[in-house]
């Protein structure tokens, strides 16, 4: 039987968090680990935990998620961590997944599509609710003149491993399906960011949809 995915939360609403944990725990497939009411103790609380997710609140006291997430990213680069949140604002939607965060989903969604992006997420995929994936491409409707025909000088193997990126594979998953190592995924990846003068993935993603690179 395979181990159940662990998950941990951090919600400043008791009620939140209590069923939160409930519904984790009526799954077969998962177990809720812990759940805390703020960051104060972050790394702390993930060290112990040893979570395979976290479904971490945008707005919180003290430190809030985006500098949350940025936080487990620097001391855990695998982790896989799932924004939900009341908002739908693009800024926080961007500055959240440019933190680090896998996933990114309304507090309003469905409890199936929760439990969904979860699983999503433990997977090495990416997870949005179609309100938040309409605003991502929005940040990215003005489209490239048509015929545009600039690669911004990308290898080949660099157009493959964006591609996989685009449709939301993990660096791991990425390294298995072109038999390359992590580390030189890595390395492809840094040299996309700095050729398209980006960032984080959810703007390189972006400009390869603008600029029709896949």
């Amino acid at each position: 039987m395979a181990e159940r995915i662990r998950v941990i939360a951090f919600d400043d609403n008791k009620d939140l968090r209590d069923m939160l944990r409930m519904l984790v725990d009526a799954q077969p497939d998962m177990v809720c680990a812990s759940t805390h009411p703020d960051l104060s103790q972050v790394m702390r609380d993930v060290d112990a935990a040893r979570p395979d997710v976290v479904v971490m609140d945008i707005q919180m006291p003290g430190m809030n998620g985006i500098e949350g997430v940025a936080a487990i990213r620097r001391r855990h680069p695998d982790a896989r961590i799932l924004m939900q949140t009341v908002f739908e604002d693009e800024d926080k939607v961007f500055a959240a997944l440019c933190a680090g965060a896998n996933g990114y989903i309304l507090k309003t969604a469905p409890v199936e599509d929760l439990l969904k992006a979860i699983r999503d997420v433990h997977a090495g995929g990416s997870a949005m609710t179609p309100a938040i994936a309409r605003k991502v491409l929005e940040r990215f409707r003005t489209a490239a003149p048509a015929g545009a025909t600039d690669d911004h000088g990308l290898t080949e193997r660099e157009k493959q491993v964006l591609t996989l990126l685009v449709k939301g594979r993990s660096y791991k998953m990425v390294a298995a399906d072109l038999d390359l190592s992590v580390h030189t995924v890595d390395t492809h990846i840094r040299h996309i960011y700095r050729k398209l003068h980006v960032s984080c993935l959810a703007e390189a993603v972006g400009k390869a949809l603008k600029d029709r690179l896949v």
